[in-house]
């Protein structure tokens, strides 16, 4: 039985509901935000710079800054050091579906996980949004996924040096689109309890 479940997910093609129901389901602990709020306290951030460095890469990542010196990094460099310890500390107790942050490479090396992508057919993905975001114009919702999809790859890439959506990173990949929400939660959980 896998005891990590990690769900990658393209903007607006439901992973954090898949998630969410994969994890009552199996009545696993369910994480995703959650990590971020409890890495900004360990790493003694405010909620402002939280939500300003929240998946972002640094701008301007001098060769002058120690790699080694966690106290003169950026925040983003704080934030995602302190965010990877929690991940794994969260990972150590298992019994987790833990959504978004990179977790399935910062879990890669750990045993009994199970890496998940979930994608979506971008029409799909912008009638899914609509319902959650109804005052928003089609053309701010689909700028938004283009940017949040961007800035997840670039965050992927410049953490983790893997590639955001690749195969060789998950275990499986779902489109969400194709198969239907409630058939990627059944398929996850019955590749989890085997």
């Amino acid at each position: 039985m896998k005891k990590i479940i990690t769900i990658s997910r393209e903007f607006g093609s439901s992973g954090g509901t898949i998630g969410k129901a994969v994890a009552d389901r199996l009545g696993y602990e369910y994480y995703d935000k959650e990590i971020i709020l409890r890495s900004a306290r360990e790493a003694n951030l405010d909620i402002a710079s939280l939500e300003k460095w929240d998946e972002r890469i640094p701008m301007n990542f001098g060769f002058a800054q120690s790699l080694f010196d966690f106290y003169n990094k950026p925040l983003n460099e704080k934030l995602f050091e302190a965010q990877k310890k929690v991940i794994r500390e969260i990972g150590e107790k298992g019994n987790c579906v833990i959504v978004g942050r990179n977790a399935n490479t910062i879990l890669g090396e750990y045993d009994n996980t199970l890496h998940i992508f979930i994608h979506a057919h971008p029409y799909w993905r912008l009638q899914h949004l609509k319902e959650k975001m109804p005052d928003t114009s089609e053309a701010k919702i689909m700028e938004r996924m283009k940017d949040v999809d961007k800035k997840r790859k670039k965050y992927c890439a410049y953490y983790t040096n893997t590639v955001f959506g690749m195969s060789d990173y998950y275990d499986l990949s779902l489109c969400s689109s194709s198969l239907g929400v409630d058939t990627c939660i059944d398929l996850i959980c019955e590749l989890a309890q085997k």
